[in-house]
């Protein structure tokens, strides 16, 4: 472990709590770029995921950001183990999900659960609705199927759907009835931590706050933890306890979700933010538009990931420290983690540019 990743898993690990349920240290997931003559060497490799530490605590939504490609989604199916990680560990209630093997494996599964982010292709077409939410009971000891059918529907009725539904298939609903549908299985083996990845994107607007609410409700109502993995700015500082933004591969910012709206203390979560429409016309904020394009994970720039389209750099005459070290993600204070060597300069900044942070 560099460091750097060493210095970030100490500070987290500081401010960790008794009831943290899912623990993430140094989590990286590297996908290997082949090439030459039958594509049989390693010409290099993509980074979506690159050391990644933080903790997510039993009954919380943490909300999961950043521009298309950061490594959300992938670090979302790297936790729940459905692709394998480079290196790194992830801890759920305490247990080792990498080392864990057959029937504890299966147990571990039972507890950790996805919401995918396409209603659509998430659902088999030659299934019913109930067989697709019945088949992890089904897989994991519930035999009888009358007992089956009536957990079955159950579940379609705590989503908010017909209990004559289960014999229907994922063709005769709508996009919004298609992700009740893929919620209920999320639910069928009464889960602890359920991934959210993306589950309100394809949706339109007032349905996705007809299944923000429905998530909400069910949190409440079973105790759930999510991690809500998200585009929309809006939605995630609705639902989220505390919020996390992801850059090329890397978590720059993590605190509570009003601490990190009010005060963000990375440059690019302020570019982020900027970029939310504000409802009131009273309120003026100015707009940052990054410069350039996202540089490719392949090839990540040295030091700070982000100075190669950092606003705040220019602004403080472009240190070199920003090319040269990799800045640790640390507590800033009141467990607001940032990874920027000026966090302390990035509010005075935003507030003098209008942008976001700077809030009337």
């Amino acid at each position: 472990m560099s460091e750097a990743a060493t210095l970030a898993a100490e500070d987290v690990t500081a401010a960790a709590r008794p009831e943290t349920l899912v623990t993430v240290r140094d989590l990286s997931k590297h996908f290997e770029i082949r090439g030459g003559l039958f594509g049989v060497s390693r010409i290099g490799a993509v980074r979506a995921v690159d050391g990644v530490t933080f903790d997510i605590r039993r009954g919380e939504t943490l909300g999961l950001v950043g521009e298309s490609g950061c490594g959300k989604t992938t670090l979302g199916k790297v936790i729940l183990r459905l692709i394998p990680a480079t290196k790194g560990e992830v801890l759920f209630g305490g247990k080792g999900l990498f080392e864990a093997r057959g029937d504890d494996l299966k147990a571990i599964r039972r507890n950790m659960q996805i919401i995918f982010q396409d209603p659509y292709s998430s659902l088999n077409p030659r299934m019913t609705v109930g067989e697709i939410v019945g088949e992890g009971p089904l897989v994991h000891g519930l035999t009888n199927r009358r007992a089956r059918e009536e957990l079955v529907r159950e579940l379609l009725a705590r989503v908010g759907l017909n209990q004559s539904h289960i014999h229907r298939y994922p063709h005769e609903f709508s996009g919004g009835q298609r992700q009740r549908i893929g919620i209920a299985r999320a639910l069928a083996l009464n889960p602890e931590f359920v991934v959210c990845d993306e589950p309100v994107s394809a949706l339109d607007v007032s349905i996705q706050s007809q299944v923000l609410n429905l998530l909400d409700d069910l949190q409440e109502q079973l105790g759930l933890t999510y991690l809500f993995i998200a585009h929309n700015l809006a939605v995630v500082e609705h639902i989220s306890d505390r919020v996390g933004v992801m850059y090329l591969g890397r978590l720059v910012e993590l605190a509570d979700v009003e601490e990190l709206y009010e005060r963000p203390r990375h440059p690019y979560t302020v570019a982020l933010l900027s970029a939310v429409p504000e409802p009131d016309p009273r309120r003026r904020k100015r707009r940052l538009v990054l410069k350039g394009d996202v540089p490719s994970p392949a090839n990540p720039p040295s030091g700070c990931r982000f100075h190669t389209r950092c606003w705040l750099r220019e602004r403080l005459g472009n240190p070199e420290t920003c090319v040269t070290q990799d800045p640790a993600l640390a507590d800033t204070g009141g467990e607001h983690f940032a990874a920027c060597h000026f966090a302390g300069e990035v509010v005075a900044e935003a507030a003098e540019l209008g942008a976001a942070g700077a809030r009337e």
